[in-house]
């Protein structure tokens, strides 16, 4: 019996998310293969790359994809540009058939987290991986949201500040509120905040991520199932994310009764949690194209790479 044949896909944008995003296509990719790599920048390393591999290139945008021989063969686009240039290329592809992998802020398709709500989301022509600090710490919320509810959510993402380019530094206000939104529409929270740390040490740090929720957590066996969510939630994520880990064990401390809580609370609630739930999780990257550091930025592409992964894969199931 012959394979399946591989899913050809696009990837628009050829900076370094689209450059490792395409190193991992050709290195670990079970069900892709590369169609072409898009990129404005005839100058920029990604094509040259692209190029040097046999791919088929462009510098001129998506009008150059779709002017491509093989376009009509790929069928899975990833865009790694701006949130402003997915909304044009989505408008202009997803008429096409096209499925749409979007690493911008732009938020058009459903959020994202492979670990968690992939499975329902299969279908979806466009797809928002939320943000790299949202891909690192929803699985955690979504976790604990899974044994008790979770009354709020606050993560804390620190990232080197030379893993954070332009393109981050100019989206901060988008990661905070895309961020914040996806801890509850996907992590099940009933508020959640997001904060955002580009620390400039020297030698660069690698991702670090901080998880705080709010829950009533009374009794040791709530407790143990909680820290075993968590656990499982690190493994599943680990599966697409090597670097993905836990720091320490899970903390679960009571909350002090002088403690103010209830100022982070969602407007109505009515119970006061009795315990904060707290997690510490580094990210290092497999530096495919990009520094071991830059968690951030290959949790990104490990997770957009994990979806093409699966809707490739139930293809290839059906043929």
């Amino acid at each position: 019996m012959s394979a399946a044949p591989r899913t050809k896909v696009a990837i628009i944008g050829s900076g370094n998310i689209g450059t490792d995003l395409m190193i991992k296509v050709m290195r670990t990719s079970q069900h892709l293969e590369m169609g072409a790599m898009v990129g404005i920048d005839p100058e920029s390393d990604g094509l040259a790359r692209a190029a040097r591999f046999g791919f088929a290139t462009t510098h001129e945008g998506v009008d150059g994809l779709m002017a491509l021989p093989n376009f009509d063969e790929i069928e899975i686009v990833f865009d790694a540009t701006s949130a402003k240039a997915h909304v044009a290329n989505a408008a202009k592809l997803q008429p096409l058939g096209k499925r749409m992998i979007d690493l911008t802020p732009a938020s058009i398709g459903p959020y994202v987290v492979p670990a968690v709500n992939l499975d329902e989301h299969l279908d979806a022509p466009n797809v928002n991986m939320v943000t790299c600090g949202g891909q690192a710490t929803i699985p955690i919320v979504a976790a604990v949201s899974r044994v008790v509810p979770v009354a709020y959510a606050e993560i804390v993402a620190s990232i080197a500040s030379k893993s954070a380019g332009p393109g981050t530094r100019a989206n901060i206000d988008e990661f905070t509120e895309t961020t914040s939104a996806a801890i509850v529409s996907v992590g099940g929270a009933a508020r959640g905040k997001a904060v955002i740390i580009l620390n400039p040490a020297e030698p660069p740090l690698i991702m670090r991520d901080t998880v705080f929720c709010l829950v009533n957590a009374e009794g040791e066996d709530v407790q143990e199932q909680i820290r075993a969510s968590v656990e499982k939630m690190v493994a599943d994520v680990a599966a697409y994310v090597p670097g993905y880990r836990l720091k320490q064990k899970v903390q679960i401390t009571p909350i002090p009764a002088d403690q103010p809580v209830e100022t982070l609370l969602a407007e109505g609630s009515t119970e006061r949690p009795t315990h904060q739930v707290s997690v510490f999780l580094e990210v290092e990257g497999a530096a495919h194209y990009l520094p071991a550091y830059a968690g951030n930025l290959d949790i990104m592409t490990s997770a957009g790479l994990q979806v093409a992964e699966r809707i490739a894969a139930g293809k290839a199931a059906q043929a």
